[in-house]
């Protein structure tokens, strides 16, 4: 039975969270306790890149973090963000973040349904016209921009942030007594086989958001028991809910 469940992400800032809502549901403990860290890099290491934010016409955003660090650096380098700049993102989740920066524009937006850039691709390739910037953090693959090759589509990857681990301390480690584990980036899956290098699975379920998390997971030996985005499930929080109803 599942009654403490970890869950590597900061704790949701609203009481409104769907998170909480199934802790009273369903009676479970949630602990948020990230294992990475995300950094910003500094704007001469950007302008290292040689990237000029001015060149392109479309962003691609995977996650939240890609959009806080590029409206952050576009402002620290005073580059304006204008009006008919298109944004491209993995999920809508992610795609309604960007009203934090700039006025939503649906017709400017678009966003796929799965979190998986496989299916916001199609949406891409109607708009191949466009120059393509994909913020990503510097300890990216090439995945993103083998894929976007197959397209021919005009694309440049640049990193605008760092990933770090957040190490777990020895008193984390010896108390641990979770019933689930639930991992948001590869990132994280490397820091928590770092820090539990002796540490078997069993009972213990876990869950991951995106397939680059549960290829790490696989990858590990670990055993997967759910993961998001998904159409039916589009959420991390909407996907644990039903695998706890499933498993009254």
């Amino acid at each position: 039975m599942v009654k403490k469940i970890l869950i590597s992400q900061p704790k949701p800032t609203s009481d409104k969270s769907p998170y909480f809502e199934i802790e009273r549901e369903f009676g479970v403990s949630l602990v948020f306790r990230p294992f990475v860290q995300v950094e910003p890099i500094t704007s001469k290491e950007f302008r290292e890149q040689k990237v000029s934010i001015p060149n392109y016409t479309a962003i691609v955003f995977t996650s939240r973090h890609a959009i806080d660090h590029f409206f952050s650096l576009a402002k620290e380098l005073r580059v304006p963000i204008t009006e008919d700049l298109k944004y491209f993102c993995v999920t809508e989740t992610i795609a309604l973040y960007i009203q934090k920066y700039v006025q939503y524009r649906k017709r400017k937006v678009f966003f796929g349904s799965t979190g998986k850039m496989e299916d916001l691709l199609p949406l891409m390739v109607k708009h191949k016209q466009e120059k393509y910037l994909v913020p990503l953090s510097d300890n990216h693959t090439d995945d993103i921009a083998n894929l976007l090759n197959t397209k021919k589509l005009h694309h440049t990857e640049c990193a605008m942030y760092r990933t770090i681990t957040n190490n777990f301390t020895p008193e984390e480690i010896k108390t641990f007594d979770y019933d689930m584990l639930i991992f948001v980036s590869p990132t994280g899956v490397k820091s928590f086989v770092k820090d539990f290098p002796k540490f078997e699975q069993k009972d213990v379920r876990i869950g991951t958001f995106g397939p680059a998390t549960s290829k790490a997971v696989t990858d590990e030996g670990l055993r997967l028991d759910f993961q998001a985005p998904s159409k039916e499930y589009p959420s991390m929080s909407s996907a644990l809910k039903a695998y706890l109803e499933k498993s009254r």
